[in-house]
This record gives C-alpha cells, sequence and structure tokens, in this order.
C-alpha cells in the first residue's frame, strides 16, 4: 500500500511537523517545505496528498497569512487537530543567558514568551520557524546567539535548553488545520468553514448572519481579512457547526451565498475535541 505524502512548513521539530503526526500517525512520508504558501502550491501541483498549517493560537490570534491562502487555493479543510506548544530558549554548549545577543524565532513565538522577553534587551530575529531557528543556531555555532522552539527541536539540533517554558500562557495551544486537494464530506463531519465577502452597504453582513440564528445554527468563530485589493472591504471567515449533507444546513447555505458577494465552502470537517 502506497504511503500518503504529507507537507508541512518548516523542518524536523516544528510543532507543524508534531501536528502532522498526531493527525496522520508515523506511517506517512512527509515532505517539508519553506513557507506556507508552498504547501497550496504543492497540492495543486500533487506532489502531496495532504498539507498541515497552523491556522490560529490561543494566545495571539489567527494566523492572518494561512487565512488569505486558503481562500486564495483551489484546496479544501478536510480536518484539525490541536498542538500544546510549549517554548523554549536554547543555544549552544557554553552557552548561557548573559551571552546572549541576538535571538531568532518565529514571530509567533515572540508574541506568545513576550514576558520573558521583555526582561532582557537581545535583538529579536524573526525566522521562518521555531525548529529552523533552532537549527540556525546549531549552523552558527556562536554563543551570542539562541533560539525560542520546543525540546524536540533542541535535542534534534544538538542545543541546551537555558530556559524552560518561556511562553506567558502555560496552555498556549496552536489550532492546525489538514487542507486537502477535494471537499470531503461524510457522518464523521460537524464542523464547516466557509468564507464569504458582501457589499458595502448597511445591513449587508447582518442579511448573511441572520441565517445562524434563523435555522438554529451554532457560530464557532468569525474572523475577518482585508479584501486586498478592495480598501476597507472584508472577507468574512467563519466557522459553524453542522453537515453540508443536512437538509436545513444546506439550505442555509444556499441563502448565505445568494446573500453573499462571495462565497466559498472551504470545508467540512471532523471537529477536535
Amino acid at each position: 500500500m502506497t504511503k500518503l505524502q504529507v507537507g508541512f512548513q518548516g523542518v524536523k521539530g516544528a510543532f507543524s511537523e508534531e501536528a502532522l503526526y498526531n493527525y496522520f500517525g508515523e506511517e506517512v512520508n512527509t515532505t517539508a517545505v519553506k513557507n506556507f504558501e508552498d504547501i497550496c502550491i504543492s497540492l495543486e501541483k500533487g506532489s502531496i496528498d495532504y498539507g498541515v498549517l497552523p491556522i490560529e493560537n490561543s494566545s495571539t490570534g489567527a494566523i492572518s497569512d494561512v487565512y488569505d491562502l486558503i481562500n486564495k487555493y483551489n484546496c479544501f479543510i478536510v480536518g484539525e487537530t490541536h498542538v500544546k506548544v510549549n517554548h523554549n530558549l536554547m543555544g549552544i554548549d557554553g552557552c548561557t543567558i548573559d551571552d546572549i545577543k541576538e535571538l531568532y524565532s518565529h514571530p509567533q513565538a515572540f508574541e506568545q514568551s513576550k514576558d520573558f522577553l521583555n526582561k532582557y534587551n537581545w535583538k529579536l530575529v524573526p525566522y521562518y520557524n521555531t525548529a529552523k531557528s533552532a537549527e540556525y543556531v546549531m549552523k552558527k555555532g556562536k554563543k551570542h546567539i539562541a533560539a525560542i522552539g520546543s525540546k524536540k527541536a533542541a535535542k534534534l539540533y544538538n542545543l541546551n535548553i537555558l530556559a524552560p517554558n518561556i511562553n506567558s500562557n502555560n496552555t498556549n495551544t496552536t489550532r492546525f488545520i489538514i487542507l486537502g486537494k477535494e471537499l470531503i464530506v461524510n457522518d464523521e463531519c460537524n464542523k464547516i468553514s466557509v468564507v464569504l465577502s458582501t457589499e458595502h452597504k448597511a445591513g449587508a453582513l447582518y442579511s448573511v448572519l441572520k441565517h445562524f440564528a434563523e435555522n438554529n445554527i451554532n457560530m464557532l468563530k468569525i474572523e475577518s481579512r482585508p479584501r486586498g485589493n478592495t480598501p476597507w472591504e472584508y472577507n468574512f471567515y467563519i466557522d459553524f457547526e453542522g453537515n453540508i449533507e443536512n437538509k436545513i444546513i444546506k439550505k442555509a447555505l444556499d441563502k448565505m451565498a445568494l446573500d453573499s458577494h462571495h462565497f466559498k465552502i472551504l470545508g467540512n470537517y471532523k471537529q477536535f475535541i
């Protein structure tokens, strides 16, 4: 049996890789890519079967680039998983906290660890992701640079933990979505994601959102993003409970589409509990 080919952003030790294995298990082939968009491009080219992307963090909120990408590309959310994120300060052998002048990590890691970082006057250097930052520090081999990442990344890249669990919130969790090439619907699917935009006039958004209340549909989340080429107009990303094969849900979706300027079903999948 041919193994699935699943893509993630970063390098070994990335939280995205952990999310991948949480969802698919160990019996898959993995492809590491440089940035989020490469996941969507790889899906369209057919070089991977599925891709894993972070979309939301419990401490810092939405990962806006990913929202834009799932609207831009012809891919669908087929699942989700959560990863508890504990950040650690790490450096090469002999490095101490007093030696550090530059710190490398993903901007989200800096934001999630800001209470700890505010104690120090370090230069914060944004990098591709946490594991890639650990790899960079290992390759440079300099005592004055350090990284923020997972304990797994520290072990993989032979770095020492200088300060463990530095994130401000000890329940810090990231939600990851699983992207596929097709909309998959089965009896287990109980969460729907859509993106829509409305005309820029009074009551336009209400005319769409009213269908949730009128059909007793539980909305889980709404996120707005600028439409890009149309200043001060927005795309609205909405998650809600339901299965698109249900007659009530199907009717509500049809009405939402009619009342929207742009409407796209992003996926119907099993909610992570």
